[in-house]
């Protein structure tokens, strides 16, 4: 609200003075949260809507609900696992998010690839029952597994199968499949699940104006129709999906390459939604919403706008440093060189996100924050009292490693140059 009086001219100064207290000594005025600012930016988009038409926001409130898909697999679950009890003043969320290997989108064959209707990218999202943090592991789709037992649409059962590759799941089941091997796995219950194409994503980096990445060098992949000039540019469009999709031409075609690149493009993504300049611009903002409900399918827990909304609420007090995205601990499989398995350390990571606990630099190696962006010397401007400056470089060395304000280092300039980023 304004200071400014209500009727009348300019309020005097001296009598502004008079009314206004005195602030006490030794303390400083509040900063504005970004949660507040959030709020206010998602208000000011109703109203401007509601100003072209008095049923403006009602239409766009229903437009956006419109635009989801809600399936609901509880029915098609089983042996799963149980909450473990955390101590926070809430329960924290597990969300799996499942991108569709899918080119039949409108320009999603920007690489020439079929895609085979699987899914190429699984991504948990961890966000702690303090709401200080939040993890995105991402586990690579070559993975060798042993996927359970799964419950078909129709109620039918789906043979288990030893040493298979973990996208294979969503194309023999889809996501219930996927929920029952992650749980069956990972022994973390999920709370919700979403899908997303690639059209979804690239309407959303257009909605936003592009998303900044750094490219050290020319990236030339004839073959795949993908040229990507090298510099710090902000990418749009095709351009931003064939960046994200790229692995021939860069990182020794290496999918661990592309997903740290994936991890960075999400964290520069996070950083730009939540910049002045989407907040504070309600067309932009609008435009964002608009997009990110398209073409997504979520559980019935997520199945309104209003839920989703309560969602992103709870990110209000998070810093830009607390959002960290790892890859989860693999190695080489011995019987194919093609092939990933997990380490150890892997079942370290589950086992820390089951008990709520921050995951530390010794089985959390180069992770990527949305704080602290590859190739970029500006901190998070976060104003979160998680945040410090130990936190806020993530282009370390190896022997001078950062740490983000969740605990696990931050990438390192090798791990990053190997995965086509600038250091």
């Amino acid at each position: 609200m304004s200071d400014e009086p209500t009727t009348g001219g300019p309020a005097e100064p001296a009598a502004a003075d008079e009314a206004r207290p005195a602030p006490r000594a030794g303390r400083r005025r509040a900063r504005p949260r970004r949660g507040r600012a959030v709020l206010r930016a998602i208000v000011s988009t109703l109203v401007v809507l509601a100003m072209v038409s008095g049923l403006g926001a009602v239409w766009f409130y229903r437009h956006l609900n419109s635009n989801l898909t809600v399936a609901d697999v509880t029915a098609q679950l089983s042996d799963r696992p149980t909450q473990v009890e955390v101590e926070g003043p809430q329960e924290p969320l597990n969300i799996l998010v499942m991108g569709i290997d899918d080119r039949s989108c409108d320009g999603c064959g920007i690489d020439k690839e079929s895609g085979a209707d699987g899914s190429d990218n699984t991504l948990l999202i961890h966000l702690s029952a303090d709401r200080s943090r939040a993890y995105g592991v991402s586990i690579p789709r070559d993975s060798m597994v042993d996927r359970p037992e799964c419950t078909d649409d129709d109620g039918g059962s789906l043979p288990a199968e030893d040493y298979a590759m973990w996208n294979a799941a969503f194309s023999v089941g889809g996501a219930a499949c996927t929920i029952q091997q992650f749980e069956s796995l990972t022994d973390i219950r999920l709370d919700h699940y979403v899908v997303v194409d690639f059209g979804s994503f690239k309407d959303m980096v257009d909605a936003v104006g592009g998303v900044e990445m750094c490219i050290p060098y020319d990236i030339d992949d004839s073959a795949h129709n993908i040229y990507l000039e090298a510099g710090t540019r902000t990418l749009e469009g095709d351009e931003a999906l064939a960046y994200v999709r790229e692995r021939y031409a860069v990182s020794g075609g290496s999918d661990l390459g592309r997903m740290k690149r994936q991890q960075a493009f999400l964290a520069s993504m996070a950083h730009t939604v939540v910049s002045a300049n989407t907040l504070a611009n309600p067309l932009r903002l609008t435009r964002f919403l608009d997009a990110a409900t398209s073409s997504l399918t979520v559980d019935s827990g997520l199945g309104s706008i209003s839920k989703l909304a309560d969602l992103g609420y709870q990110f209000r007090n998070i810093s830009l440093d607390g959002i960290q995205f790892i890859t989860i601990p693999n190695t080489v499989d011995p019987n194919n060189p093609n092939r990933l398995v997990w380490t150890e350390d892997a079942a370290k990571v589950w086992r820390k996100l089951r008990n709520d606990k921050p995951l530390t630099s010794s089985i959390a190696t180069d992770a990527i924050s949305a704080g602290s962006l590859p190739g970029s010397d500006s901190a998070s401007d976060s104003a979160s009292a998680s945040s410090s400056p130990s936190a806020s470089s993530s282009t370390g060395t190896k022997k001078n490693k950062k740490k983000g304000s969740g605990g696990a280092a931050l990438a390192d300039e090798d791990a990053l140059a190997a995965a086509g980023l600038c250091t």
